[in-house]
């Protein structure tokens, strides 16, 4: 009796794990470079044993077959890696948005290692995605990232066949959407440089032997980073409200 109950409560707990520890993999801030992978093995197995007695009762039994229990564990590590990636995807909004700005104050060609995205990236892209990663912790978002996996046991039931044509739909339609908030967070920026271009294409016109790029890069510079100075607090604003929606809408009131 008591074997069995260890060896239950034993297959529920890697069981749970597969799932919390896939979405640890690749959720933003706790997937970062600066995380090692001991640190996040401890959170998921922590996490994991915390969350354990809430959801033994609703796991499914040992699979009589080898098959059965590969393919039982990975669909739980394809249902926690979709909820860990579509954070990744959802950060990527200030990364797109952090590059249109680069572009726009020119200041593209300055590039640094990205520890968040984890790929070289702009100076502003940067910024913008550490300052997001920092936010995520302390406004307690991080505490509803994990909410939504822990629930997600209620509405992808463990056992059964994850349904991979609407991930792939899901998943799409967020990278759209994230592609779309940072043209919208970049927004400001655009109008100005838009506005920027225009004044010095008219100034060139009527003074031909005005230096135009000597004069105006200077101005585009001081211009962009003053608009910076005045929105990025709405813009992080916005996009923290986006990210929590995303996971909110995967948590059952």
């Amino acid at each position: 009796m008591l074997s069995e109950l260890l060896n239950l409560n034993l297959f529920g707990f890697f069981l749970i794990f597969a799932r919390l520890g896939a979405a640890f993999a690749f959720m933003p801030a706790f997937s970062a470079s600066y995380v090692t992978v001991n640190i996040r093995l401890l959170l998921a197995l922590a996490v994991s044993f915390v969350v354990m007695p809430m959801l033994i009762n609703d796991l499914p039994v040992i699979p009589e077959s080898a098959v059965g229990l590969v393919l039982l564990i990975l669909g739980e590590i394809v249902i926690g890696s979709v909820f860990g990636l579509l954070g990744r995807v959802a950060m990527g909004a200030l990364h797109t948005a952090g590059t249109v700005i680069s572009y726009l104050s020119s200041m593209a060609n300055a590039f640094i290692q990205d520890p968040i995205s984890e790929q070289q990236g702009s100076v502003i892209s940067g910024f913008l995605m550490t300052m997001g990663a920092v936010l995520v912790f302390a406004m307690d978002i991080h505490h509803l990232m994990l909410r939504a996996v822990v629930q997600s046991y209620d509405l992808f039931v463990p056992g059964e066949m994850p349904m991979l044509g609407d991930f792939a739909q899901m998943f799409a339609r967020r990278v759209m959407d994230s592609f779309i908030l940072g043209v919208q967070l970049a927004s400001p920026f655009l109008v100005t440089g838009i506005t920027h271009y225009v004044m010095l294409g008219i100034l060139g016109r009527l003074m031909p032997a005005l230096p135009v790029f000597f004069f105006g890069l200077p101005i585009q510079i001081m211009t962009q980073l003053s608009v910076m100075v005045l929105v990025v607090s709405s813009i992080m604003l916005m996009f923290m409200a986006r990210f929590s929606e995303m996971y909110a809408a995967f948590i059952i009131p």
